[in-house]
């Protein structure tokens, strides 16, 4: 099975640039999860006959959203769930900042199927201020990982993939010294992502992959994607039981039209 987790940065961009298809149709994912798509499902004009989609779209047009894209050949999901269930996000205090309800952002989207749960995650940015820093730190994060370990403690393996809005380490961006303590790489967003990890989930690329060098995100300025001046904030992530079944996990750089690029597992 290949999983496949793309930021496209516009889904409606990304297809009129003729790049969405061709992607899809050479690396041919049975599951495809999506990262701000921008757009509700009625407004894409993407066509793919073999897939089943799912979508979970931002109450604000054009801003945020998820989605997955499942081929049919793996038969319905038992179940789709869009967003935190309403208990989760009560008990980490999850509303409304200044800049809207993260609830309402379509930044989650769950299928589960026999044997695992796949989940999409679009986590919200800190902002250039790190205003986004409170809610972050103290009701995103921690109620993401309750979400997912409470999907765990169904008894099945949890796949969740999506673009994390952090870079963990610094051998994951090409610029750790000068970007210490800005959004992206502060020491709240590392803590959220190490307390994912000591949940026993796994970062599948570093299975596979050290050292640095290995982006999924580069800047629009100063060439940067062409440098390789980039940070990886993409990441597909398994549970700690399912680690030994992923035979790869791959960044796919080469393919363009976003400001991020496309990540992939094969289990």
């Amino acid at each position: 099975m290949r999983i496949a987790s793309w930021n496209v940065n516009g889904i409606r961009a990304v297809h009129k640039k003729g790049l969405f298809v061709p992607f899809v149709e050479k690396y041919q994912p049975d599951i495809l999860c999506l990262q701000e798509t921008k757009a509700q499902q009625d407004q894409s004009e993407v066509d793919l006959p073999e897939y089943e989609e799912y979508w979970n779209s931002a109450v604000k047009k054009g801003y945020s959203g998820t989605a997955i894209f499942a081929q049919k050949s793996l038969g319905k999901p038992l179940s789709v769930a869009n967003g935190f269930p309403p208990e989760i996000a009560k008990k980490f205090g999850l509303k409304a900042d200044a800049y809207g309800d993260p609830q309402t952002e379509g930044r989650v989207i769950a299928l589960e199927f026999k044997d695992f749960y796949v989940v999409t995650v679009y986590t919200p940015n800190a902002k250039d201020d790190l205003s986004r820093i409170p809610l972050r730190h103290k009701q995103w994060d921690p109620a993401f990982l309750a979400y997912i370990k409470n999907l765990e403690e169904r008894g099945k393996s949890v796949i969740f993939c999506g673009d994390l809005n952090v870079a963990h380490t610094p051998d994951d961006l090409a610029r750790p010294k000068e970007n210490e303590g800005l959004k992206g790489f502060t020491a709240e967003e590392r803590e959220g992502m190490q307390k994912i990890i000591n949940a026993g989930f796994v970062d599948t690329f570093r299975i596979f992959t050290k050292g640095n060098g290995h982006y999924t995100w580069w800047s629009h300025f100063a060439n940067a994607r062409a440098r390789n001046v980039g940070w990886r904030i993409d990441y597909i992530f398994v549970s700690a039981k399912l680690a030994k079944k992923v035979k790869s996990s791959k960044i796919l750089p080469e393919i363009l039209g976003s400001d991020h690029c496309p990540i992939s597992i094969e289990i």
